[in-house]
C-alpha cells in the first residue's frame, strides 16, 4: 500500500524551523474517531497501529471512553500494548453500557460539551482518525481554538486509506475562496503513518499569520 503524506504541518520556512524548533513535550494525546468501524478493515488496522505508536512514544491516550467502533479498537490496542488510557464519557452513554471496562481512568460528565472541554484540558495534542460528524466537529473545534490562539496544542489527521482527501480538497476550496489564509492551510499535520504523525506534532510550529485577510 502506498502511503501518501500531505506535509501540511509546515507553517514556516524550513530553514527557520530547523534553527528554532525545540520538540514539544507531548505526554497525552486526545484522539477523535468513529464509534462505528467504517467500510474497510483498514480503519481498524490503523486504529491498532495508532494505539501501539502511542505506547511506543510514551503517550497517554485521552478519548471518549467507549467500547464502540474504532474507539474501542484503539483503546484495546493501546491497553494490550501496556499503555495508559483515560476515558471521558457522558452519563447518557454510560447508562447505555458503552463504558470501556479496562480504562485506567474514567470520567463521567453530564454532556458532550463538557466532555470535549475535559478532553481539551487533558491533552497536549490531538489526532483525528476516520469518523462521523462527531469526529469532524471535535476536530474542527480544536483547529479553530488553535487558530484563535485560545490553545497551543497541535492537531493531526491520521489519513488512513486517504479518508481525509476530500476534506483537504475542501480546505483548498476555502482558501481559494479567500475565507482562509493560505498559511492556515498548513496549520494541521497530516500523515497516514501514526509514528510519523506523532513526530510531526512534536515538531509543529504554529503559523504567525492572522486569520483575517
Amino acid at each position: 500500500m502506498i502511503r501518501r503524506s500531505f506535509h501540511w504541518m509546515m507553517a514556516e520556512p524550513v530553514s527557520t524551523r530547523k534553527a528554532s524548533i525545540v520538540p514539544r513535550s507531548i505526554t497525552s494525546v486526545a484522539v477523535f474517531c468513529g464509534s462505528n468501524f467504517g467500510n474497510t478493515d483498514a480503519y481498524a488496522d490503523g486504529a491498532r497501529r495508532l494505539g501501539r505508536a502511542l505506547v511506543d512514544a510514551g503517550i497517554t491516550l485521552v478519548y471518549g471512553g467507549t467500547t464502540k467502533g474504532l474507539m474501542g479498537v484503539l483503546a484495546d490496542s493501546l491497553i494490550g500494548a501496556g499503555g495508559t488510557a483515560h476515558g471521558v464519557i457522558t452519563e447518557q452513554l454510560r447508562q447505555r453500557g458503552h463504558t470501556h471496562p479496562g480504562l485506567h481512568h474514567t470520567e463521567i460528565v453530564a454532556s458532550l460539551r463538557i466532555r470535549k472541554q475535559r478532553m481539551v484540558e487533558l491533552a497536549d495534542a490531538f489526532i483525528a482518525m476516520p469518523g462521523g460528524i462527531g469526529t469532524m466537529e471535535e476536530m474542527m473545534e480544536v483547529w479553530t481554538m488553535n487558530q484563535l490562539a485560545e490553545i497551543d496544542k497541535p492537531l493531526g489527521l491520521l489519513n488512513i486509506s486517504d479518508f481525509y482527501r476530500p476534506f483537504l480538497v475542501f480546505i483548498d476550496h476555502i482558501v481559494a475562496c479567500e475565507f482562509l489564509p493560505p498559511e492556515h492551510r498548513h496549520s494541521i499535520c497530516v500523515d497516514a503513518d501514526p509514528a510519523v504523525l506523532i513526530d510531526q506534532l512534536r515538531h509543529f510550529v504554529p503559523t504567525k499569520v492572522a486569520k483575517w485577510l
